[in-house]
């Protein structure tokens, strides 16, 4: 019992102490926080008369600020009006002044006015005087003014034109002394540089046999074997007496050299009948397209041009195979391309578009259909197909002179074609119209008033004409000359140049008796 009443009044002392310390506790917090209260008033009173400062110091700023930008705009506002004034005052000086011209070019308008009035009469008195000076004349000489006019404008067109002719002549003699001297100095050194072939190949193709044995197996058993060859080929076979031959005839010599191959493969094999035929045609028609195209490229690796198209190349490849009047095509164009690449290394010129151009100028002989087109044109719209340069286009198709030229490489291209188709033994010529060609000379000549007698001589390379010396004095036989030559250049087509030598002579015979 005395330990329950301990413990009873241990707790109530220890609750006592508890309350007591709260109580302490208490009055403490409350003190600090109405410190801590008194501290936040103090300093937030602090902090409002700080912020008071800087709102009263930003407003002096900006009041400041406005003030100076206030002060600007006046004084810009001021200067603006001082030059505004000094424009007026301009202005007004400017107007004075076009107030005093005005004033000025009435004054000389006035002037002007009186002393035009003034010229008017004198020429009224001028052209009054000049009348009758003409009319005086007219009655002097008989004839009117026009017919004096017409007589003075004729004997001047004379005159003038006599002169002209001699002007003329003397600036062309002065040319061909510079001019020819060097262009024949380049001629005659690229042909010189140019090995040709002189031999010209025949028309035809002669396939030469051992013995006359063999006619009978080409022939076969009622010509079944030379029909044979000659439906596979399309060659004519001529099988006539002369020993130990067979003469191939045919306008296309690719299919011409087909046939020779094929008989050639056909008599050495021994058998010879229709199926064989066919299979060996073929086969050797084969073969001479790969030679063409392997032609083309050793061609065009020789010249060294490079990046021709492939059909291009087959048409120089099949060159081989075609002559013009006689001369083999290929070699011509090779010869050509040789020659343009000389004159062009020699005028300093593009050398690989000049001997491009003149390898392919005559590829229009060569196609595989035939329009009806010049070969000149075809070629270079061939050459334009198959991606060739302009130059190079313009130079195939103006080498006739059948499209206008439009760059130096094409006179070139034309020059040494007519030097390689032109040189001595290059091309054969049929006698009729060799001498066709000599009658429209001597023709040509003999159309000329006072011409007597015209003669064609060195195979159609110079014509002779004699003039009558009453009819054609020494100036008039210098105009025909050049006329002439003109009109046959114009009008006719011949390998090289025509020399047109005119003579004029006087002769006074007499006899003592």
């Amino acid at each position: 019992m005395e330990n329950l009443f301990v413990i009873i009044a241990a707790v109530v002392g220890i609750f006592i102490g508890s309350l007591l310390v709260w109580l302490f506790l208490k009055k403490n917090i409350e003190k600090r926080a109405n410190q801590l209260l008194i501290d936040a008033k103090n300093e937030a009173e602090v902090i409002r008369k700080e912020k008071i400062l800087q709102a009263k110091e930003k407003f002096l700023q900006l009041k400041e600020e406005h003030e100076k930008a206030i002060i600007e705009r006046e004084k810009k506002t001021v200067e603006a009006e001082n030059r505004i004034r000094q424009k007026e005052s301009s202005l007004s000086q400017k107007l004075e002044e076009v107030k005093r011209n005005e004033r000025e070019v009435e004054g000389s308008k006035k002037t002007l006015s009186s002393q035009l009035e003034l010229l008017d009469k004198k020429k009224e008195e001028l052209e009054k005087a000049h009348r009758k000076q003409v009319e005086q004349l007219e009655v002097i000489s008989g004839l009117t003014a026009e017919q004096a006019k017409s007589q003075l404008v004729e004997a001047l067109k004379a005159e003038a034109k006599t002169e002209a002719m001699a002007s003329i002549k003397d600036i062309v003699d002065e040319a061909k002394l510079t001019a020819s001297k060097e262009a024949k100095r380049i001629v005659v050194q690229s042909i010189q540089r140019v090995a040709t072939e002189v031999a010209i190949e025949n028309s035809v193709s002669v396939f030469n046999i051992e013995n006359d044995e063999l006619k009978g197996r080409i022939i076969g058993r009622e010509g079944r074997n030379i029909r044979a060859i000659e439906a596979a080929t399309g060659v004519e076979i001529i099988v006539d007496d002369t020993p130990e031959a067979i003469i191939l005839s045919c306008f296309d010599p690719v299919r011409r050299e087909v046939a020779r191959l094929a008989l050639h493969q056909l008599v050495s094999d021994g058998r010879i009948h229709p199926a064989r035929i066919e299979e060996v045609v073929s086969k050797v028609h084969r073969q001479l397209e790969e030679e063409i195209i392997d032609t083309g490229k050793k061609t065009c690796i020789d010249l060294g041009i490079h990046g021709l198209h492939p059909e291009l190349l087959r048409m120089v490849g099949r060159m081989k195979y075609r002559s013009s009047y006689g001369q083999n095509l290929l070699q011509h164009s090779r010869e050509v391309a040789n020659l343009c690449a000389i004159m062009a290394s020699e005028l300093g010129l593009n050398v690989k578009i000049a001997k491009r151009a003149g390898l392919l100028h005559d590829i229009g002989k060569v196609p595989d259909d035939e329009p009806e087109l010049p070969h000149a044109i075809l070629g270079m719209k061939l050459a334009e197909k198959y991606g060739e340069k302009p130059e190079v286009c313009n130079a195939i198709g103006a080498h006739h002179d059948e499209v206008e030229m439009t760059s130096i490489i094409s006179p070139i291209i034309q020059v040494c074609d007519a030097i390689s188709g032109a040189r001595p033994g290059a091309r054969r010529e049929v006698v009729e119209s060799y001498i066709q060609r000599l009658k429209d000379l001597e023709t040509m000549g003999m159309a000329f008033p006072g011409v007597q007698k015209t003669y064609a001589i060195q195979a159609g390379r110079e014509l002779r004409v004699i003039v009558e010396s009453e009819k054609v004095s020494d100036q008039e036989a210098d105009t025909i000359s050049f006329q002439l030559a003109q009109k046959i250049q114009t009008e006719m087509t011949y390998p090289g140049q025509v020399k047109v030598t005119v003579i004029r002579e006087k002769r006074a015979v007499n006899y003592a008796k």
